[in-house]
């Protein structure tokens, strides 16, 4: 699996880039910590894939500060497969190397709470 980053505008979106494919609203001040994901449609079940808007997930193989969990919210264009977009800020990318590129064999694992007696 790939992995790549994005911000919301107009040329790594549509035409209205603050909205999601699942109909929600990016925040305004958005960072990589707000921690939403965009798959490839091979991914989501409407497409025949394990996973649905909502969806939290585990993402391993791109870096200590980018690694984690994530609930995808968002759908990349038709003409990737089997990958993932994760939503950072523009200045990020400028102030942290590291936080703009392409990773390959990254990992993807549904993610699901502890137990509390799993927790502690």
């Amino acid at each position: 699996m790939t992995a790549t980053t994005y911000w919301p505008e107009v040329g790594q979106t549509d035409d209205n880039p603050m909205e999601t494919a699942d109909g929600s609203i990016i925040p305004t001040r958005h960072s990589s910590k707000t921690r939403w994901l965009a798959v490839s449609r091979d991914l989501l079940n409407k497409w025949g894939g394990p996973f649905r808007y909502g969806d939290k997930v585990r993402v391993r193989g791109i870096s200590d500060d980018l690694d984690g969990v994530y609930i995808i919210h968002d759908t990349m264009n038709r003409r990737h497969r089997h990958c993932v977009d994760v939503l950072v800020s523009k200045r990020e990318c400028k102030k942290k190397s590291g936080f703009e590129g392409r990773w390959t064999n990254i990992k993807l694992t549904r993610y699901t709470e502890p137990t509390p007696w799993q927790a502690s």
